[in-house]
């Protein structure tokens, strides 16, 4: 036989078991029995204004209006539902752990320890000092969790915290979102976002800046502003429309960047590097495809395809590729190697070794080493011009030294 039991307002009464519902009156405050205290209530626990319960409750449904405390645990079998009330906000703060199957708060929802959940729906935010536990959070503000998080969804429509590890398969923040690392599959934030240690991904679609720390890895990225790696990263394909600085090593499938690159260590991309601008790497670079608008920077440059470079191209080593083209005035430090090369006009060029090297109007070069060798008009070359087959030469070209036909070019 079920017996619900009423606490008036601005009352206090202490409880052990409740066998019905417990309603509590506006301002009243419920303690529990026992070592540690607590009230079992085997119906619905209605809060019908502002309530302090001090004491670990159990329930099972939790319905509430303005703000509903609870000095302990909160274990709940089914759903909890707080509602602003009279101007005053619906929120639920709970010292200890909460468990419950849904929940449902108007504001704020605050948890001292552990949360366990399979759905969570807040108005405004949500803090969790311990582990969070969830099938989908949802909240309108803001999401913080102090613990480790593991949830399939988190949607937040102003930011997102995980001061600890995530394990999340989709997190999706209107504003800014930052995480310890750990693993999050797909990333969607309007903002900007932020490792602050190694992140496995799938993908992560950023409106403003993307910033990841320790060695990451994972798939695509895509990036409206800028995307900046603290350590190594493993990736898919880089869409950004600003800068990338990568401090460490970078290994993917493509680069297609705006502005500029920055590689601190090597660089290996299977497919195509595209920058409109800079492209500065320590180590050595290799892709299958390059093309700069501006400054290209290596250790040294591999190609299994073209090298297209509109500025200056600098290397130590050199760069071999199937194809190479130097733009419009541009200056290379280091000798190519490839067999087809094009020097743009008006450039300027150390050493060329090529099957097919094309010399523009106006350029200067170094050193000429090719199969077939064509040289338009007032170009100057300082060094020596060797060739095996065939040497091209339009007027006004100057030679340091006359041309030789040889059966084998140098090494």
């Amino acid at each position: 036989m079920t017996k619900n039991i009423t606490v008036a307002s601005r009352s206090t009464q202490t409880l052990g078991i409740v066998e019905g519902d417990l309603i509590i009156g506006e301002e009243a405050t419920v303690k529990g029995e026992g070592i540690p205290p607590k009230v079992n209530v085997t119906g619905t626990l209605r809060c019908t204004e502002d309530c302090v319960l001090d004491c670990s409750v159990s329930a099972e449904n939790v319905v509430g209006k303005g703000d509903v405390t609870v000095k302990g645990d909160l274990e709940v079998r089914g759903y909890i539902s707080i509602k602003t009330w009279r101007f005053k906000r619906g929120s639920l703060n709970v010292s200890g752990s909460m468990n419950a199957k849904r929940v449902e708060v108007e504001s704020h929802l605050g948890v001292g320890e552990n949360l366990e959940t399979d759905y969570v729906d807040v108005g405004e935010s949500i803090q969790v000092k311990g582990k969070t536990k969830a099938q989908n959070i949802d909240v309108g503000g803001s999401f913080t969790g102090i613990g480790d998080v593991e949830a399939k969804t988190i949607e937040a429509g102003g930011s997102a915290t995980i001061e600890s590890q995530a394990n999340v398969e989709k997190l999706d923040v209107g504003g800014k979102a930052v995480v310890k690392g750990g693993r999050v599959r797909e990333i969607d934030v309007g903002g900007s976002f932020e490792s602050r240690d190694s992140l496995e991904f799938d993908f992560i679609d950023v409106g403003g800046a993307v910033r990841l720390a320790g060695n990451s890895k994972g798939g695509n990225i895509d990036v409206g502003g800028s995307c900046k790696v603290d350590g190594d990263l493993r990736f898919g394909k880089i869409d950004v429309g600003g800068v990338v600085e990568i401090s460490g090593s970078a290994k993917g499938e493509s680069v297609d960047v705006g502005g500029a690159v920055h590689v601190g260590g090597s660089f290996d991309l299977s497919g195509k590097l595209d920058v409109g601008g800079r492209v500065e790497v320590k180590g050595d670079l290799s892709a299958g495809d390059i093309d700069v608008g501006g400054v290209l920077s290596a250790k040294a440059v591999a190609a299994s395809n073209e090298v297209d470079v509109g500025g200056s191209l600098s290397t130590v080593n050199g760069v071999s590729a199937s194809t190479v083209r130097i733009g419009r005035r541009g200056e290379v430090v280091g000798p190519l190697r490839a067999e087809n090369i094009v020097i743009g006009e008006r450039a300027r060029v150390e050493d060329v070794h090529g099957k097919n090297i094309t010399v523009e109007e106006n350029a200067r070069v170094r050193n000429l080493y090719g199969e077939r060798v064509n040289i338009e008009s007032d170009c100057h070359i300082s060094g020596e011009v060797q060739y095996t087959e065939s040497l091209r030469t339009e007027r006004n070209v100057f030679f340091t030294k006359p041309p030789v036909k040889v059966s084998r070019l140098p090494q």
